[in-house]
């Protein structure tokens, strides 16, 4: 019996669309889809556990190979929304940054930003688990996902990474991608490729079944991420890389 193609997702609410069209199509059968945090797919990437995944695409220069696959991604043309720093006090009297240790490339990115956009030096300290409650004084937090979303109801200062990228280069910014370590068939893709299409397409009867009261997730997947992976957004990521 020919071996399932074994797919990593994240477990966010930027991923429900996706997921909602993918397990409604007959492509999940052709699968084995397993669901973790981004950091944590990357490395089964990496160390070849998982074929493809919806991975930070900071992991792409450590793959012997890879292959971006579908025009799907986890990106935003401006503010995201999920991905920010937060403080007690402005960004110039930070000292200490606590980085999520959920994703590789928001890490990046911050590290990108605090040098060549915002022009500070805060001490930088590799966070672990339960982190948020240490936000505060001078120390801020780089928070991701859907944790991100909770902590924007409790500080007072949020500075998006996708809105300072976008001011920054002029240009969108992609976070994950569905990539692979190897070549996979082409008539696996597409179909995986049009069940990402279908949950996009299938918002309305996705979001009549979710409740979020942290934020609207309505204006989340319709005005902060943008699922599409064009040509502007594909500049954006090999700027990014070019970065690292």
């Amino acid at each position: 019996m020919e071996r399932k193609i074994r797919v990593a997702a994240v477990s966010y609410l930027n991923t429900k669309p996706l997921l909602y069209g993918i397990e409604r199509s007959h492509i999940l059968q052709e699968m084995d889809l397993i669901i973790d945090y981004p950091a944590r797919i990357a490395e089964m990437l990496i160390n070849d556990e998982i074929d493809m995944g919806l991975v930070p695409v900071a992991i792409i220069p450590k793959l012997k190979e890879h292959y971006i696959n579908t025009d799907i991604c986890i990106g935003s043309d401006g503010a995201v929304a999920s991905v920010c720093l937060f403080s007690d006090v402005p960004l110039a009297h930070v000292k200490k940054l606590l980085l999520d240790y959920q994703s590789r490339t928001s890490v990046q990115l911050a590290k990108i930003l605090l040098k060549e956009y915002w022009n500070i030096q805060p001490e930088l300290e590799n966070a672990t688990e339960d982190f948020r409650s240490q936000i505060q004084g001078n120390t801020a937090g780089l928070v991701i996902g859907d944790r991100a979303l909770e902590q924007r109801l409790s500080s007072p200062f949020i500075y998006d990474l996708g809105e300072a990228w976008k001011n920054h280069t002029g240009l969108p910014f992609v976070y994950a991608a569905w990539v692979s370590n190897k070549k996979l068939d082409e008539g696996f893709i597409d179909e995986f490729s049009k069940a990402n299409h279908l949950g996009i397409q299938s918002l309305p009867e996705l979001l009549n079944g979710l409740q979020y009261e942290n934020f609207d997730l309505e204006d989340y997947y319709t005005e902060n991420i943008d699922y599409l992976l064009d040509d502007e957004k594909r500049k954006g990521l090999d700027l990014f890389l070019s970065k690292m």
